[in-house]
């Protein structure tokens, strides 16, 4: 590679690393216990609760939604939605369907007795202080695109990076560390290694951050077109049914429409997601990586007939696998240690550079006092 070449790619890296270290650095420390987020809300807040009957068969939806109405008389039912890792399908009603959200009705039930819930203990919010400062900083939308920004600056000083690498690589085998040289050699062996090491990583969670801090126009674009589009193609301007159709056979039909993946959450005719004619079931993947990638199904209400389904678009699916990739969390407890470990070292090789730079500062000013002190005593 030619001098001049390599002070191109030099530049680029350093003045791209520089840029975006500060907020990295808050990115990795934020982020580590973030990839542990499950393990450390269960220790924090244990879910004392239990269902009536564990392991026993579960109650159909229409029963469930008969006995919610039972508790709340005059009033219609609007969503259903259902916990991740608890029997528990939670019930939304109101005086009607079209309500704002200040005015509607949530209680949770046991899906294995129809038992009310009581709601679940919720932290004093260190884990949400950390997830609002990884994802945006507090500034909402502004926040979340300035990170991602310096998400693109990071994934550029990786690339450069990998790049200055390759002329070094072919001096020294791969995992050297001058242990006898100055301290400022052996961290650049350092620095060396663990980026070389961790670089694969790093851009998979780089570009998966990038992706997500998008997420907000990305939802948008999708609720605003697709999901729009499909109500649109069926909505006839029917009126809501006197008599809806079973919720199961309803959910039944969507899950034969879309035999890979299952029940998250239903809007029920006349709701905001839905049309006065229409149920819409929101499925979703079954895998920990999947499970992000919903389709939301249309069934007819008043006969409980397939009518439609609608797919993620292609930036909706990039969006819903990066999470799971950018947090590690579809793999176990293995899979979070190796992001965790892979986390410290980025921090290592952030901290690292920044010595690096200044320790190149430092000999920089040496030499021009040493040049400008010589030049004195000539004269």
């Amino acid at each position: 590679m030619r001098s001049s070449t390599l002070r191109a790619w030099s530049f680029v890296h350093l003045w791209s690393s520089l840029v975006c270290t500060v907020f990295l650095l808050m990115l990795c420390i934020t982020g580590l216990p973030l990839i542990f987020h499950d393990e450390i809300d269960s220790a924090l807040n244990p879910d004392r609760w239990q269902p009536a009957n564990p392991g026993g068969a579960y109650l159909e939806l229409d029963s469930i939604v008969d006995i919610a109405l039972g508790r709340r008389p005059g009033e219609v039912p609007i969503f259903l939605s259902f916990d991740i890792d608890r029997p528990v399908v939670n019930v939304t009603t109101g005086l009607q369907a079209d309500i704002d959200a200040g005015q509607m009705h949530f209680a949770s039930f046991d899906l294995t007795s129809g038992d009310l819930v009581p709601p679940a203990e919720v932290g004093a919010g260190v884990m949400h202080f950390l997830l609002d400062m990884h994802t945006d900083m507090f500034l909402g939308l502004p926040g979340m695109l300035f990170l991602g920004a310096m998400g693109i600056l990071f994934i550029v000083a990786t690339i450069t990076g990998v790049v200055l690498y390759a002329p070094f690589m072919r001096k020294l085998d791969f995992g050297t560390v001058r242990l006898s040289k100055s301290a400022r050699i052996r961290w650049l062996d350092y620095h060396n290694l663990l980026g070389i090491v961790t670089v694969a990583w790093v851009l998979v969670v780089g570009v998966t951050g990038v992706i997500n801090t998008l997420e907000e126009p990305i939802i948008d674009t999708w609720w605003a077109n697709d999901l729009a589009e499909l109500i649109a193609e069926h909505n006839n301007a029917q009126a809501r049914p006197d008599r809806i159709a079973s919720l199961d056979r309803a959910v039944r039909q969507a899950v034969e429409a879309a035999p890979n993946m299952t029940l998250q959450f239903v809007a029920f005719p006349g709701s905001g997601f839905s049309t006065d004619a229409h149920y819409t079931i929101f499925l979703h993947g079954r895998t920990p990586l999947t499970k992000r990638l919903i389709t939301p199904v249309l069934v007819n209400a008043a006969t409980g007939e397939f009518v439609g389904l609608k797919h993620m678009p292609w930036y909706a699916q990039a969006l819903s696998l990066s999470r799971p990739l950018h947090f590690g969390d579809y793999g176990g407890l293995p899979l979070k240690v190796v992001w965790a470990l892979m986390n410290l070292f980025t921090i290592i090789v952030l901290l690292s550079g920044v010595y690096l730079w200044m320790a190149r500062r430092r000999g920089k000013d040496s030499a021009e006092s040493i040049n400008r002190s010589g030049k004195w005593i000539d004269v």
